[in-house]
């Protein structure tokens, strides 16, 4: 929540996905450390999180630069309200399985790293089956215990070497076992007696700088005054202390590996003179962060990739399956999961707290809701537009829904995959019902209109979907990633309106709606000569693995992004598109995406054109999105939708704006009037005109040699 309260709600129970399963939940471990921190940050002032995320200040205040105030405030405040899902180490009965799911099946008992939830979604690469004879309590430790384990793994321990543990807090105390179990001498260090008389029970020696202990001086007699080997440091702090010592009680070569969170001052010298090594530990091993094996279950060949995320997972289950870690005295507390905001007092209220676990004990059949109601309007006008959305992401959240809402939207339903989004935001905006099931919308009489904000690759199939049930659908850009789905959408709307049923069909570009362009579309209109155009995208990189570069689920940043603009010089051109021309950065080594640096040619048919700057090469500081056009001896200049500049105009100079506005509001006003007055607020041979010719662009960009 925005204010940083930990809330439990009930949502209808996720849909699985073709690589993922669905889990009913037998118990679940709170992560002391993490979720400590997270709830913490969630309570902090605004200040205080600028305290904590410098870097994160620095990209407001470019934004606020280029956007305006007012638009970067509201962006901070809707990120911030985004809800995070807490926790990660859950064990549960597979309930369904994703089509491309073979590994497991329904009635399977497994670990993964799903939230706290009754029922979660998890990849298939992120479970892993237990042994019988390990226990639910026991198993909830297995992911918290990887995130250990992939730490030793890049220390490469070997058989009588000397260790040293900095922090034995959950994930300390399981590194210990396993450093033990590895045929390590371990030495920890903490300045909690209760948690170190644990790790002396695991079979460490032990050191509380607490006490006035000199950690260095332990480090050396540890090590009979030789160095140690290597330090893992599980601790979270701000301080530079625990890399500090650990550089200066290592040996030469030693190696320290951080799998907290500390103070990153080093000091050349204590590295330089030893040469050694530190690395950074990633969660629980290879494959976290990669979309390929996380979301797509792509595995890494074992031949080359020996231990895995989930061969991490299964390797923790085989230690406790054979008796070499103990998890039973971690265990601190209990909670019924309905009684979860009572464990997070206890997690916040008492730090010597380590293993908190949640029970669920309601019935499986109880948990599978598909549809939850939200109290909302529950009285409907037909001859008006009803809504049902489906997706509630941060653009659907953070500017369409409330852009439909300012319009007077009636909102009816809204469908996510997961369920809690479409809870939390379908409450805030008053709809009636929030579901995981596409159905409730798609067969429901009362709903005449959809709203699509999804995908990209799952646009097309949607937008038929709806169509074919005689229902209006405004689809978030794109139309479709390809010309097969375009043209199943153009035969689905040409049969519709064969059979005398009238669906209108809008795209969300919203641009050609915002005041600005409308006050250039109203000084163009008495202009018969042909104009030019220059459109240009600041856009910004995006990681090359973003699923919006991925041309089988994004389709690439032409067909995503670059539609708005030609989309809007089409609008403002006021003449059919004869003619595609594009141009992409040819190749240079480092460079992973060539497709978002181009440049698109369009030629309309009363001799106008104009070329589209995409570019994702340039400063943040630079205007994101500028419009020039030449006209008649005569200019317009638009910078970032804020301030319109005119040159050589009689009675118009400028037009700026407080606020930037490309249009959201008005083109969400504009849609629900075209349906209510039965004329399109886009014609629909502009929206098939303009989808065809961003795929023709995309395709000669792809093509060039």
């Amino acid at each position: 929540m925005a204010t940083g309260e930990s809330i439990l709600m009930e949502a209808p129970a996720p849909r699985v996905g073709r690589e993922s399963l669905l889990i009913n939940s037998s118990i679940s471990l709170i992560s002391a450390g993490t979720e400590r921190m997270l709830v913490g940050f969630g309570k902090a002032s605004y200040l205080d999180k600028a305290r904590q995320q410098p870097e994160k200040v620095r990209m407001v205040l470019e934004k606020a630069r280029t956007d305006g105030l007012i638009t970067t405030i509201e962006a901070v405040k809707s990120k911030l309200a985004q809800p995070l899902p807490l926790g990660y180490c859950n064990v549960g009965v597979v309930a369904e399985v994703g089509a491309n799911v073979s590994e497991f099946k329904v009635g399977d008992r497994v670990v993964s790293n799903g939230p706290h939830a009754d029922v979660v979604k998890v990849s298939k690469n992120l479970c892993a089956r237990i042994p019988d004879s390990v226990d639910d309590e026991s198993a909830s430790f297995v992911v918290v215990a990887s995130i250990g384990l992939q730490g030793i793994r890049l220390a490469q321990p070997t058989l009588g070497e000397s260790f040293v543990v900095t922090g034995v807090g959950l994930i300390g105390l399981l590194t210990v076992q396993l450093l033990r179990a590895h045929g390590c001498r371990v030495l920890a260090i903490d300045f909690d007696d209760s948690k170190l008389a644990l790790a002396q029970q695991y079979g460490a020696q032990i050191c509380n700088p607490g006490k006035g202990e000199n950690v260095l001086d332990a480090g050396m007699a540890f090590s009979h005054g030789r160095g140690v080997d290597g330090v893992i440091i599980t601790a979270s702090t701000s301080s530079n202390d625990p890399v500090t010592q650990a550089a200066r009680m290592c040996r030469k070569r030693g190696r320290i590996v951080l799998v907290g969170v500390t103070g990153l001052e080093l000091s050349r010298a204590d590295f330089y003179e030893k040469e050694l090594s530190f690395q950074v530990s990633c969660s629980y091993g290879p494959g976290r962060y990669d979309p390929a094996y996380e979301d797509k279950g792509q595995d890494y060949p074992l031949g080359f990739v020996r231990w895995t995320e989930q061969r991490n997972f299964e390797a923790v289950l085989d230690m406790l399956d054979s008796g070499k870690l103990d998890v039973k005295q971690l265990i601190t507390h209990r909670f019924a999961f309905e009684k979860a905001s009572e464990a997070y007092e206890a997690l916040t209220a008492d730090k010597a707290g380590l293993g908190l676990l949640l029970q669920y004990n309601s019935t499986f059949a109880e948990r599978m809701i598909r549809s939850t109601n939200l109290g909302g309007n529950s009285s409907f006008s037909s001859s008006d537009p009803v809504l049902g959305f489906i997706g509630a992401g941060n653009y659907a959240s953070r500017m369409l829904i409330p852009a439909f809402k300012s319009a007077g939207a009636q909102f009816h339903t809204i469908v996510t995959e997961g369920g809690v989004n479409g809870v939390i935001h379908g409450k805030k905006s008053g709809f009636s019902k929030a579901s995981t099931e596409l159905d409730s919308i798609l067969k429901n009489d009362a709903i005449n209109t959809v709203v699509i904000v999804t995908r990209h690759d799952t646009h097309a199939d949607l937008v038929i979907q709806s169509i074919d049930a005689n229902k209006s659908v405004f689809v978030e850009k794109p139309l479709a990633i390809d010309y097969a789905g375009l043209e199943k959408i153009r035969n689905s709307f040409d049969q519709a309106l064969a059979r005398g049923n009238s669906p209108q069909l809008m795209v969300g570009f919203n641009r050609r709606f915002s005041p600005q362009i409308c006050k250039i579309k109203e000084l163009l209109r008495p202009i018969k000569q042909p104009k030019a155009f220059i459109m240009t995208m600041n856009a910004g990189a995006i990681p090359a693995n973003h699923w919006t570069q991925d041309n089988s689920v994004g389709g690439g940043r032409i067909i995503g992004e670059a539609c708005h603009f030609i989309d809007l010089m089409r609008h403002l051109a006021g003449s059919p598109i004869v003619s595609v021309q594009a141009r992409r950065m040819g190749y240079s080594p480092g460079i992973e995406i060539f497709e978002d640096k181009t440049s698109i040619t369009l030629g309309f048919e009363d001799g106008s054109f104009g070329t589209i700057m995409y570019l994702a090469n340039g400063a943040a500081s630079f205007p994101k999105e500028r419009v020039e056009v030449f006209a008649n001896g005569q200019v317009l200049q638009l910078d970032n939708f804020r301030k319109l500049t005119g040159y050589g105009w009689t009675g118009f100079k400028k037009m700026n704006l407080w606020a930037q506005n490309k249009g959201q509001k008005e083109c969400a006003d504009a849609f629900l009037r075209g349906i209510k007055s039965g004329v399109p607020a886009i014609p629909s041979n502009e929206i098939f005109e303009v989808a065809k010719a961003t795929l023709d662009a995309a395709r000669e960009v792809r093509e060039q040699c």
